[in-house]
């Protein structure tokens, strides 16, 4: 496996979701990359009840244009693990190809009926792990999505 996980967090502009923290893991679990960004746009909505993510953290974020080139480097030739890729890589602005793609919430094996099931709820299920307790966290859950990988990547 050649694989890399992403999760992001994300904050309100208005109608829109834009980012705010971005975490890459390998298969191991490292960290290649953990970093808040300096918003692109105004936010109008924090969100911290849910990820704790404050203004304070985004001032001190590192560039959009930088956080873009890192991760869109880091995902260059690998199988990309995680959960709901699209609102990441939307929000990144990036693309990565299909095939290429393993996403928790489109496998029907981790899906009912037909609908997408949260990582809490698959980590609970497969890992026998509890996590986001009391708040969101894109390390955490960018470990849990390649551990849950590892486990299961046959399915694939």
């Amino acid at each position: 496996m050649n694989s890399v996980a992403l999760d992001c967090e994300m904050v309100g502009s208005g109608n829109r979701s834009i980012l705010a923290k971005v975490s890459v893991v390998d298969e191991d679990g490292r960290v290649l990359l953990n970093c808040f960004v300096k918003p692109t746009e105004i936010v109008t909505d924090y969100r911290s009840s849910v990820h704790r993510i404050t203004a304070r953290d985004l001032e001190d974020g590192e560039s959009f244009n930088t956080v873009q080139r890192k991760v869109a480097e880091l995902l260059k030739g690998r199988i990309l693990v995680g959960h709901s890729l699209d609102f990441d890589l939307g929000v990144l602005n990036l693309s990565h190809p299909e095939h290429n793609k393993r996403d928790f919430a489109k496998h029907p094996m981790f899906m009912k009926n037909g609908l997408p099931r949260s990582l809490k709820d698959l980590a609970r299920e497969h890992l026998n792990k509890n996590i986001q307790e009391g708040h969101h966290d894109s390390l955490e859950d960018a470990r849990t999505c390649m551990e849950l990988y590892k486990k299961c990547y046959r399915q694939w």
